[in-house]
Parts: structure tokens; sequence; C-alpha cells
């Protein structure tokens, strides 16, 4: 399954690597891109797009 996530308060690659590391922690396999520019956030996951955002919102971060 293909997500994509508006992170509003990513600021920089620092961020997105945060991001990344708080969605490979719920799915190692998880292939995420993140682009701090345009605040968007690509997964290809297995897990459910709530666990994803929760995941992320947990790591600091709100998604839209």
């Amino acid at each position: 399954m293909t997500l994509q996530l508006k992170v509003s308060n990513m600021a920089c690659s620092a961020c997105g690597q945060t991001i990344t590391k708080a969605i490979k922690a719920i799915d190692p396999t998880a292939i995420v891109q993140t682009d701090p520019k345009t605040k968007q956030v690509n997964i290809e996951t297995q897990v459910s797009q709530a666990a994803v955002k929760e995941a992320i919102t947990a790591a600091g971060y709100s998604v839209a």
C-alpha cells in the first residue's frame, strides 16, 4: 500500500530521518521518501495508514 501524507512541521532532512525511523520502527520493510520542501512523505508499507500517522505523531510531528 502506498501512502502520501503531508507533515506540515517537517522542516529539514533531519526531520525526515526522524520520521523515517518512526515508520521503520513499526514496519522495518517500509520504503519511505521524505521531502522537507513540499512537506510530503511517501510511504510504501503493509501497516495501516492510522498506524503510520500514529507513529509520525508520536515522533512529534503533525500529519495533515
